[in-house]
């Protein structure tokens, strides 16, 4: 809904927004969103009616021509649009009617922000309002009453939408990868995930663009997906004038300027920035220190032009031997800095007016959103190889190898944005937890749906070991981590540690319900799980005393 059905409501409207008076074009509006409210998608409407509505002018041109009903709609919403962005926004304290915010709109139906985003396409127009000294987007109540009626079945379906859960993203990117390598398109895997899991394909493919754009190394599809924006704001953005944009579209400077603007700040500001805290951030006697280039950062770059993969590992890793391994200081100073880009990011933000964004704000988002991504890409090249050896373990199950290297990949992501740099452990450690928490998981699964996505034999990876000093030390770093946790584990009475493995699927097996555990030890299932809580509080409280980090 971006193009009139009809050029003689894109000129009747382009006419109106160029010489109407503003009061007038106001009026217009209101009378526009009526309009759009009465409209019934299965009659036709004679284009005099139309233009009478609107404008109380009774033309007698195009006195031939009908319009359906769902055209109508269509090119009224955008006149609305039109109208809408051409009048300056007056107090909310002088509307004609009652006006409903975003907020007041999202209580009321149980929807989110974004939903209402949606249902604006399809009908629901508001109006820009001045309330609190701030420029706002509003719904005039008849308007809002009107959309109920036309599409209560939308609503009420909406109302019931459930946000996706941390494991139902995992299991959507899991499932994306197996369609992806069989030769499936983003579109298809969407379709097909979205049919698995009763969800929306739009929600599953905006799941998927959404890690590609943010996880360049770990992108599912070859050519990460960004933010979708127009030929003509990549050419604004490519530096071509403003002026040559607005004379292409027959605006003037100042309208079109802004309304691109709001689009980049809307998709700038969309996604809520998650960091780990740490009090140095507002410090500002640390901040050089912070920003200060890695410690051994010449000598990092060097291993990186010299390191090669051993000959018999197969193409698909040899990515994995092209980035050194951190040391301890090295660590803990990107985790630092990643959080800390975070911190700065998340106070300008919050400083942003969304409805008058400026552009030297915008692009200071831009430049700390790449270099978040530029020191979390770093992190999560710099530990691939931590996965691939806790895979190569589980692979001996039966199980692809690089299956399981995809799947722990995901979960070393999720690590490095929950690791909490500031407690001195050591990150193997943490990620480690993760990815066998998750192998626990996936492992049982993929049995269980291997056929119906490979399309041919799996190679089996070898390898020989490479005996490169940083290579034996990520094993070693591996193996310390499970040492570790066995050590934890080992303080607990036997039926506590066996009920948490068993839970957690630490010794190798798949994890089990609290029923299954609780048949096996002849007790409730309910006992099961205030052992599973007690064991897991003994657990975390044992791991401060040993510096070893518990992910949640």
């Amino acid at each position: 809904m971006n193009t009139f059905k009809h050029s003689e409501l894109e000129a009747l409207a382009d006419q109106q927004v160029r010489y109407a008076p503003v009061e007038r074009r106001h009026e217009q509006l209101i009378e526009a969103q009526k309009l759009l409210g009465e409209v019934k998608l299965g009659s036709t409407y004679p284009y005099a009616y139309v233009c009478f509505r609107i404008t109380g002018y009774r033309s007698k041109t195009h006195a031939d021509l009908l319009i359906e009903g769902i055209e109508l709609q269509n090119d009224l919403h955008l006149i609305v649009r039109m109208l809408e962005r051409s009048i300056p926004a007056l107090p909310i304290e002088e509307a004609r009617e009652p006006m409903l915010t975003l907020e007041e709109i999202s209580r009321k139906f149980n929807v989110s922000t974004k939903t209402i985003s949606r249902w604006r396409v399809r009908g629901l127009v508001g109006n820009r309002v001045i309330m609190n000294g701030r420029r706002q987007l509003a719904f005039p109540q008849s308007i809002v009453e009107s959309f109920l009626n036309q599409h209560q079945d939308r609503v009420a379906r909406s109302s019931r939408f459930s946000h996706l859960t941390t494991s139902e993203k995992d299991k959507i990117l899991h499932n994306a990868r197996r369609f992806a390598r069989a030769g499936a398109s983003l579109t298809e895997t969407s379709r097909r995930i979205a049919r698995q899991l009763g969800r929306s394909v739009e929600a599953i493919r905006y799941t998927i663009r959404n890690f590609d754009q943010e996880n360049p190394p770990l992108a599912i599809f070859l050519k990460p997906v960004g933010v979708a924006m127009t030929e003509d704001t990549t050419q604004e953005r490519k530096g071509i004038a403003m002026n040559t944009l607005a004379k292409k579209y027959g605006r003037e400077r100042n309208p079109q300027f802004k309304d691109k603007n709001e689009v980049r700040a809307e998709s700038l500001l969309k996604t809520p920035v998650d960091y780990i805290y740490n009090a140095d951030f507002d410090d500002s006697t640390k901040e050089n220190e912070i920003l200060a280039s890695m410690p051994g950062e010449e000598k990092f770059q060097a291993d990186r032009k010299s390191m090669k993969a051993p000959k018999d590992v197969p193409a698909e890793l040899a990515s994995l031997y092209e980035w050194p391994l951190l040391s301890r200081e090295q660590e803990a100073h990107q985790f630092r800095l990643m959080n800390f880009l975070k911190h700065k990011l998340h106070k300008l933000r919050q400083s942003i007016n969304p409805d008058q964004p400026r552009v030297k704000e915008m692009r200071q988002v831009e430049e700390l959103r790449l270099k978040i991504q530029d020191v979390k890409n770093r992190l999560i090249n710099c530990n691939m190889r931590l996965v691939a050896s806790i895979a190569k373990k589980h692979s001996l199950q039966g199980e692809s190898l690089f299956e399981l290297i995809s799947d722990g990949n995901v979960s070393l992501l999720r690590a490095v944005e929950k690791f909490d740099y500031g407690r001195g452990n050591k990150f193997s450690t943490y990620a480690s937890w993760a990815i066998m928490k998750n192998y626990a998981r996936s492992i049982p699964e993929e049995k269980k749906q291997r056929e119906h996505y490979l399309t041919g034999a799996e190679d089996v990876f070898e390898a020989r070991a490479d005996v490169r000093s940083d290579e034996q030390e990520l094993l070693a770093q591996a193996e310390t981590a499970r040492s570790k946790i066995n050590i934890l584990l080992d303080g607990l009475d036997p039926r506590t540690r066996e009920v948490i493995k068993m839970r957690n699927g630490l010794d190798g097996s798949a994890e089990m319900t609290l029923e299954q555990i609780g048949k096996l030890f002849g007790i409730t299932k309910e006992r099961v799980r205030q052992i599973n809580v007690r064991g897991m509080k003994q657990l975390r409280e044992r791991a401060l005393t040993h510096s070893v980090e518990i992910p949640a």
